[in-house]
């Protein structure tokens, strides 16, 4: 099944804001994302139907190890990307802006072999 881009932005960001606070409602995904509460809720209907969060009782939500595992390698891009940007001289806003633009589109070949050139810049 391919995930779109979107769908992978709100993984990662399921995953950042439960990193953060524990727990993870829509409204709080709407507030970071800067989104309207019936986008977030049809995000997260259409992320429930495809297994990649839970949504319990409560409203909280959660993710499956499906969705974890495409938000923690989504989110690992966007930190190693961002980074690597930051440290050549570009401003933080534009390695930030870039990266998430990016981390969605890099085949796995391309980012491995950039993660191993940053990683012997480090030796």
């Amino acid at each position: 099944m391919v995930i779109h881009e979107s769908a992978e932005d709100y993984l990662e960001n399921i995953l950042i804001l439960t990193n953060k606070n524990g727990k993870v409602k829509s409204i709080d995904i709407a507030n970071y994302m800067n989104y309207s509460k019936p986008s977030i809720s049809r995000a997260m209907k259409n992320l429930k139907n495809d297994g990649y969060i839970i949504v319990d009782e409560n409203g909280y939500i959660t993710l499956t190890d499906k969705g974890k595992k495409i938000a923690i390698n989504i989110y690992e891009r966007h930190v190693t990307l961002s980074n690597w940007f930051k440290s050549i001289g570009v401003s933080e806003e534009n390695a930030l802006n870039d990266a998430c633009r990016i981390e969605h589109y890099l085949s796995h070949e391309t980012y491995n072999a950039i993660k191993k050139y940053i990683d012997n810049l480090d030796k």
